[in-house]
């Protein structure tokens, strides 16, 4: 009978030790999918199908571009920065059969002066510098995938959904400027709306966007977008939501020539000079450009590296 109960409590503990060191593999695992948010570009290495799995619990079926595009998520990902690549998984204690916490042991390594008790400095030496974490850990499906790390989740949600948000704005001002601005021009084989925004201000029913709204008709020749026409038309618009979703309800233009100044100044108001350094800068209008020509090209995997004004040299695009 001793002998059974030993077999049975043997059996049972052998269970448990096999289950934990899962866990703990499993923590290890999911570990090596954070990605360091100061590797930049390095970090696209990391970024895996089976990292976006782990995202798509984490973060409620986020977009893989959207990963990529927003470096400010890899700081919530991995806590107060630094590389998550030296760790080790102190433990992990499950508090019920779906849901357990791995504590994350991270060396920071050093090789400066380190301050001493007196708040001076140390001779030098090389040392480490050791940081808990915490990765929360959920059974999905009877797989264990990464729920939360270090309590960080409900700001990547709220990010998303403001970013979510914002692009909904931009992508209201721009279907109404290619609506009521762009055939006003010459028309070529397509037409891409540049949004420079000064301020916004948010009230309960509708949002205010200042700002200096471009809009520019393009042929494809070759691998280059070639510009037909375009202008400026900068002012606020007011933008209010129906159904949940905004529209461009006011748009009160800046007007030309002599009355450019005056009415820009009552428009924009305490925000001019904003206003101003961006309108009259044309580096800065050329980079905005720039930027979101190329995330159209991207979007709409058109077949272009290039776009050229009438005149100038071509200018190579942001892929």
């Amino acid at each position: 009978m001793k002998k059974i109960l030993f077999c049975v409590v043997l059996a049972v503990t052998l269970a448990a030790c096999q289950k934990t060191q899962t866990l703990e593999e499993r923590a290890a695992e999911l570990c090596a999918y954070i990605p360091d948010h100061e590797l930049l570009e390095k970090s696209r290495e990391y970024m895996t199908p089976d990292f976006y799995a782990v995202l798509d619990t984490m973060f409620y079926r986020l977009p893989q571009h959207e990963a990529l595009d927003h470096e400010w998520i890899y700081y919530f990902v991995t806590g107060n920065g630094g590389t998550i690549a030296d760790y080790e998984v102190v433990k992990v204690e499950q508090s019920d059969k779906d849901h357990a916490v791995a504590t994350i042991l991270v060396r920071q390594k050093w090789a400066e002066c380190p301050p001493d008790e007196t708040g001076g400095t140390a001779s030098a030496e090389e040392g480490e510098i050791p940081e808990e974490h915490r990765l929360y850990m959920e059974r999905v499906n009877g797989q264990w995938l990464m729920a939360d790390f270090d309590g960080h989740k409900a700001d990547c949600i709220r990010y998303i959904a403001n970013n979510r948000k914002e692009q909904a704005i931009r992508q209201a001002i721009s279907d109404y400027l290619l609506r009521e601005i762009a055939p006003l021009y010459r028309q070529g084989e397509l037409c891409v709306p540049t949004l420079m925004i000064v301020a916004e201000d948010e009230e309960p029913e509708s949002v205010s966007v200042w700002g200096d709204f471009r809009v520019f008709w393009y042929n494809i020749a070759g691998d280059t977008l070639k510009t037909v026409s375009g202008g400026d038309h900068s002012g606020l618009i007011t933008i209010s939501y129906e159904n949940n979703q905004p529209q461009v309800v006011a748009f009160e233009r800046v007007e030309d020539g002599s009355r450019f100044t005056p009415s820009a100044k009552r428009i924009f108001s305490g925000r001019y000079d904003i206003f101003i350094n961006m309108h009259s800068n044309e580096c800065v209008r050329e980079a905005v450009r720039r930027e979101q020509l190329s995330e159209y090209v991207l979007q709409n995997d058109l077949n272009v590296h290039y776009y050229q004004d009438f005149g100038w040299e071509p200018k190579e695009l942001e892929l």
